[in-house]
């Protein structure tokens, strides 16, 4: 009451409630907590938090196929299983070893059994090359689309480890999206599809990186990509 007429009290000090709440044990409550106990607030806020992740989640556009290109994506498509890689030398090949032994490590704590992990770098290495990509650029791709997740299926529908629609399967397939969740049919599909955007793009993989995400001329993903991607090199 000090210092106003007549004795009529003041509204209550912050600092005050403050020091009497930490008194009693209890931290003083933040705009962000008071916030949160707002039902219709939380859930705003918790979508805010949620933007980054859901940033990057694209899917591909269905476009109009010309008849030779679907010709040439299905015959892609539909060439044998991977073979063990041959190669002309032996530093080639030891190159090759070097490469897996060293990927295999990094990917450990994604894929903890050891056959799995290598089984799905070596599908990734054949793939990759067969398409005429770096095996960095599709590892990059992949740990930004499924974080390495064989069964990941995103909000669009996308399945499996490169993210793959399940329209391709109709459009350059036979038409059973349930492939898409097998190891080297998803990563044929994926690398397939990104080297044929590489293409209509004229090589220009920043444009081809957008448009595989549905998001072309945006910078979040194919800046998300190239990052990871340098965990791989």
């Amino acid at each position: 009451t000090e210092g106003r007429p007549g004795g009529v009290p003041g509204p209550p000090r912050r600092g005050g409630d403050q020091a009497r709440r930490r008194r009693c044990g209890r931290p003083p409550e933040g705009p962000a907590q008071a916030l949160m106990k707002r039902p219709t607030r939380r859930l705003a806020v918790l979508g805010l938090l949620a933007a980054p992740l859901t940033a990057r989640a694209g899917a591909q556009i269905e476009e109009p196929l010309a008849d030779s290109i679907r010709s040439a994506l299905s015959a892609a498509i539909a060439q044998a299983a991977p073979p063990r890689p041959r190669f002309d030398d032996a530093e080639a090949r030891e190159a090759y070893l070097r490469w897996l032994g060293v990927m295999s490590e990094r990917l450990k704590h994604r894929k903890t059994e050891t056959q799995i992990r290598i089984e799905f770098l070596e599908t990734v290495w054949y793939e990759a090359k067969r398409a005429g990509l770096e095996p960095s650029l599709v590892l990059g791709l992949v740990q930004v689309e499924s974080g390495f997740r064989k069964y990941a299926i995103s909000t669009a529908g996308a399945r499996g480890y490169m993210q793959v629609m399940p329209f391709w399967t109709r459009s350059i397939g036979d038409g059973d999206a349930s492939r898409l969740f097998h190891m080297q049919s998803n990563l044929r599909f994926g690398c397939v599809i990104l080297r044929h955007y590489l293409d209509i793009e004229k090589g220009d993989l920043f444009l081809a990186l957008g448009r595989y995400n549905g998001s072309r001329g945006r910078p979040e993903y194919p800046n998300a990509v190239l990052a990871a991607r340098r965990q791989w090199l």
